[in-house]
């Protein structure tokens, strides 16, 4: 073969370099966040586990509902409670009112910039 006694130890090495964060760290992904719950709240719009995974594509359809079709009514979920509002800032943030104890635990720890805040105003935090 074409220089094989290159190519092998070359690819020996590639795979030791590519695979070093998940070996190096034993493939443990650090502490889980635990965001503070609401304490005026039982449940949510949706069930906890979809909220957890898919929270951003429930936003996302509200958000499209009111802004393009100026449907901004109630929603009817989670054991026939009825919410107010498809809103963040008069919904979401009236159960989960500390976006640094809520919010910001998960996404920093999942590295990720939502951009809910381009255009709602950054709630105040209390403490």
């Amino acid at each position: 073969m074409y220089d094989m006694k290159k190519i092998l130890p070359g690819l020996i090495i590639f795979a030791g370099l590519m695979t070093f964060p998940i070996w190096y760290n034993g493939g443990d992904a650090g502490t889980l966040p635990k965001p503070e719950k609401p304490s005026n709240a039982k449940e949510c719009v949706r069930p906890t586990e979809y909220m957890r995974t898919s929270h951003m594509q429930l936003l996302n359809e509200f958000r499209d509902t009111v802004v393009r079709e100026s449907e901004r009514g109630a929603i009817k979920e989670a054991g026939g409670v009825t919410y107010d509002d498809k809103s963040l800032m008069l919904g979401c943030m009236k159960c989960h009112v500390s976006k640094k104890k809520f919010c910001d635990e998960c996404h920093t720890y999942a590295a990720v910039k939502p951009y809910c805040w381009d255009c709602h105003i950054q709630p105040k935090e209390t403490n």
